[in-house]
């Protein structure tokens, strides 16, 4: 049975790891690998932060490989860990259906691993939830629950009078958060009764270039747009300098947020909202989970870890320190 771990604070999960390696009876010095997807993403960059202050804190030696967004580089970085011997593999995957064969291949190794930020395995036919039960855990933020935050922040933002036209700003292929946050986003606006229709959704490598460039081919497909939904805060940073440029008054509002840009751009006014994600945290309960598993081969398997997402507004920006 999968067991649900939800922790509240960075305090608490201090505490938690604290207590983990003051309680280790580990014999050896432990290596633990993380191979990011790109370290061109600053969420990325903030969990590889959270993983390494933490691994210092414990005294484990890591290896992290960044394969620059290629999946063959991803999948051959897997393969590199599980030769070196080390001790435990945490990983983003860009592909989370290829991604089970990297959980399998160093199980069969007896190499624990841990999936950060991106479900495992086919999301359209598993529920979060349903961690795969090669890994050890899912390290991630609920992104069905983050994109219900925010469609219940854009249910408050739009006219209640008449249908509305929205559009998405989606991130990359492969990735399950990518349904994920449409699907829970969608969910608030249903259960709402919001009369909606999606007027356009374009996928992007979740860079504010490519959202700037989304917003500007929505703006023109669709001048009566009411709403853009962006599934991360630096597509939705792009495309408020669209809207800013274009002097358009469509709403925007995030999900996937609290970066020290998207905060401030809050704080202008220039997006509506946006929900807390705190991906140094990932880093931080990725490198405890593997810690666990490499020392006490008893250990919970196929674990869900995630943490409550706070809603970011003008009004409660002191709930999300920026993490990235």
């Amino acid at each position: 049975m999968n067991k649900l771990l939800k922790v509240a604070s960075r305090t608490a999960v201090a505490l938690s790891i604290a207590t983990v390696f003051a309680d280790s009876v580990a014999a050896k010095d432990l290596t633990l690998g993380y191979v990011v997807a790109s370290l061109k993403i600053p969420f990325n960059v903030a969990t590889k932060k959270g993983f390494e202050e933490a691994a210092r804190e414990a005294g484990v030696k890591t290896i992290v490989i960044d394969p620059e967004g290629s999946i063959p580089r991803q999948t051959a970085a897997i393969d590199e860990l599980i030769a070196k011997g080390v001790d435990g593999i945490g990983f983003l995957p860009m592909d989370s259906v290829l991604a089970a064969t990297y959980a399998d291949k160093s199980l069969a190794q007896k190499v624990p691993t841990v999936s950060v930020a991106v479900q495992v395995g086919d999301s359209t036919t598993r529920s979060l939830r349903d961690v795969y039960s090669s890994l050890s855990a899912l390290v991630t933020t609920d992104d069905v629950a983050i994109g219900e935050r925010a469609g219940e922040l854009a249910t408050g933002l739009l006219p209640k009078n008449r249908p509305v036209k929205i559009a998405i700003i989606e991130g990359a292929h492969g990735y399950s958060a990518v349904p994920q946050r449409t699907q829970g986003f969608r969910a608030a606006l249903d259960k709402a009764g919001v009369d909606y229709r999606i007027a356009g959704s374009q996928p992007t490598d979740w860079t504010p270039e490519q959202g700037a460039a989304a917003c500007q081919k929505f703006l023109s497909d669709n001048p009566d747009l009411d709403l853009i939904f962006s599934q991360a805060d630096p597509m939705a940073i792009g495309c408020a300098q669209a809207l800013r440029s274009s002097g358009s008054a469509v709403k925007l509002v995030a999900t996937g947020g609290g970066s020290l840009e998207g905060n401030e751009a809050i704080a202008k006014g220039d997006i509506d909202g946006s929900v807390c994600t705190r991906p140094e945290l990932l880093g931080r309960l990725m490198l405890k989970v593997l810690y666990e598993a490499a020392t006490n081969p008893g250990a919970q398997k196929a674990q869900l870890v995630t943490y409550d997402s706070a809603l970011i507004t003008k009004e409660t920006l002191q709930n999300c320190p920026p993490e990235w």
